[in-house]
């Protein structure tokens, strides 16, 4: 993923996402997220656009925020939460 920050010129409703996307890569998550940022397009639009509820995207926004856009892995997403091999050993 490309580290320079992403541009209100560098987004338009072209590149955004297909309505009809199912896997939301790392990729697709920051395209939005900076969609709504700049004013592209509204918080509503959005989750109306891609089924999506507002506390989902205001979940990905905060994980941005605080961890950059690679926390938005799976795989992080565990380790931030305190999530370890020993806790799913016990459930």
């Amino acid at each position: 993923m490309n580290k320079k920050k992403t541009k209100k010129e560098d987004i338009s409703k072209i590149n955004l996402p297909s309505p009809q996307t199912k896997r939301w890569v790392i990729n697709r998550k920051v395209l939005v997220v900076e969609a709504v940022r700049t004013g592209l397009i509204t918080l509503e639009e959005v989750c109306q656009r891609y089924s999506l509820s507002v506390e989902e995207f205001i979940h990905w926004q905060k994980t941005i925020d605080r961890y950059g856009p690679y926390g938005l892995r799976i795989t992080r997403i565990k380790n931030y939460r305190g999530y370890t091999s020993k806790d799913k050993e016990a459930n």
